[in-house]
């Protein structure tokens, strides 16, 4: 049977209180009975050492045996539960307790012996008998017997000690309990509640509602760390969702236009108002083209994202690897008079050819695209740390603020316009990054307005 966490918790926390309370009882039962039985034994000696006391003074006084005093010193033992004999030195009996007033000696004995067995059933008493010098002028004129129930025994006033402590204990017990109950309700409460809040906030981002965010926070850092993490999750959805249909758009757009244009000038030569000339079919091909084009992108990315990516890494020049790539480029940079300038320093590194060459690609060909005309493309390779820096920097249009977070997402494109001949289809970047990523490397980019912008790629060299 499932239980919701607040219930959980307070029975933990009842749980908790209870078992500190048990082990706290007994140990403490246990601890201040056993000194208690300490003191009794210990108040026990003392009184027998005053009765002595109290006879050799009188002996000292009378150098005999007064019986009157003696009787009132046996009756005073015998209320505290002590049974008194005194012999002289020759052995000679002076006065017994048992012999005065057996039957209340007996009564006392049983007495004492009911109290200690209600509180211990198992309890072993006997009758015990300690013997003790009445020494005067350091000369022993006497012996002293004092009989009590032994190895000790409680009194009533000692047996409502202890029965007043152990009420004490079901008190403290009982008020812990219920504090346990209300304090544990209470934080469990307030553990409980924001976690049903990060529940329902992502059962509404399960069903598309992104804008439903946790707005309370918590006290508790990982509960407050994971409302965060719930917020930024509806963020990404949404941003994701917003570029999914944007690529929905993006690619009916992209196709409908070439496709159409394709019809359009196939029917035409169908119905002969068009004749089927190299003109004519040679705009056909270029319709091809750029669908072929669109359909490989997606197919790169798709490569890209998956498990499929395999890196058949080497040792090589990355400087010599860019001026070849930049040769490429030479038909648009005469077009727009653009001037390129890359390092001339080697650098080494233990890469993808492959999959680096598609980088620069991708990052030299934005760099052409927005640059402007009588400009320049700044390609600069540093080792730094360790790692091959690579800043490709153009002086174009520039890169507004608001776009910079989102630049590496898959189909963004900061022109919303959807002409692939100013915005791309918004996949370059995004291969780029995970090809950097899958090197081990990390790709940022810094823009201002009308100044130009810096991709900035670090790829470890070994």
């Amino acid at each position: 049977m499932k239980q919701s966490l607040r219930t959980k918790l307070t029975i933990s926390y009842l749980a908790i209180a209870v078992l500190c309370v048990v082990l706290i009882s007994i140990f403490s039962n246990l601890y201040l009975e056993k000194q208690f039985r300490s003191y009794v034994k210990a108040n026990q000696e003392r009184k027998n050492l005053e009765i002595v006391a109290l006879i050799t003074h009188q002996y000292e006084m009378q150098q005999t045996f007064d019986i009157i005093a003696i009787q009132n010193i046996g009756s005073s033992a015998l209320d505290n539960g002590l049974i008194l004999k005194i012999e002289d030195e020759k052995g000679n009996l002076v006065w017994d307790a048992l012999q005065s007033n057996h039957s209340m000696c007996q009564g006392m004995l049983e007495n004492i012996h009911n109290n200690m067995m209600s509180r211990y059933p198992n309890w072993k008493g006997e009758y015990i008998r300690s013997e003790y010098p009445i020494m005067v002028s350091f000369k022993k004129v006497g012996s002293v017997y004092i009989g009590y129930y032994g190895p000790f025994y409680f009194t009533e006033s000692d047996l409502d000690f202890i029965n007043s402590l152990n009420v004490v204990f079901i008190g403290v017990g009982v008020l812990a309990l219920v504090l346990a109950i209300v304090l544990g309700t209470l934080i469990a409460r307030g553990i409980s509640k924001p976690i049903k809040n990060v529940i329902n906030t992502a059962e509404g981002i399960s069903k598309g509602n992104f804008d439903n965010k946790i707005r309370s926070s918590s006290s508790i850092s990982e509960i407050d760390s994971l409302t965060g993490t719930i917020n930024n999750m509806a963020d990404i959805l949404k941003l994701q969702e917003q570029l999914r249909k944007r690529l929905t758009a993006d690619v009916a757009h992209e196709l409908r236009t070439p496709l159409t244009t394709l019809q359009s000038h196939l029917e035409a030569m169908i119905d002969g108002i068009w004749e089927a000339d190299a003109t004519r079919l040679r705009s056909c091909h270029d319709e091809i083209i750029r669908i072929s084009r669109l359909v490989g992108d997606l197919e790169s990315l798709a490569r890209v994202e998956g498990q499929n990516l395999i890196l058949t890494k080497m040792h090589f020049d990355v400087v010599q690897l860019i001026n070849s790539i930049a040769m490429n480029f030479e038909k648009e940079m005469l077009d727009k008079n653009i001037y390129i300038e890359i390092s001339k320093e080697p650098t080494q590194v233990f890469a993808d050819k492959d999959k680096l060459t598609q980088v620069i690609v991708n990052l030299l060909s934005n760099a052409v695209k927005y640059s402007k005309d009588n400009s320049r493309v700044d390609i600069n390779v540093e080792v730094i740390d360790g790692a091959a820096v690579i800043r490709v920097k153009d002086t174009g249009i520039g890169i507004e603020k608001q776009h910079l977070d989102n630049i590496f997402e898959r189909f963004y494109r900061v022109d919303s316009s959807r002409s692939r001949m100013t915005g791309g289809s918004g996949i370059g970047l995004t291969i780029t990054k995970l090809i950097v990523e899958a090197h081990g490397g990390t790709i940022e980019v810094q823009s201002k307005i009308e100044e130009g912008t810096e991709f900035i790629v670090r790829l470890p060299q070994l």
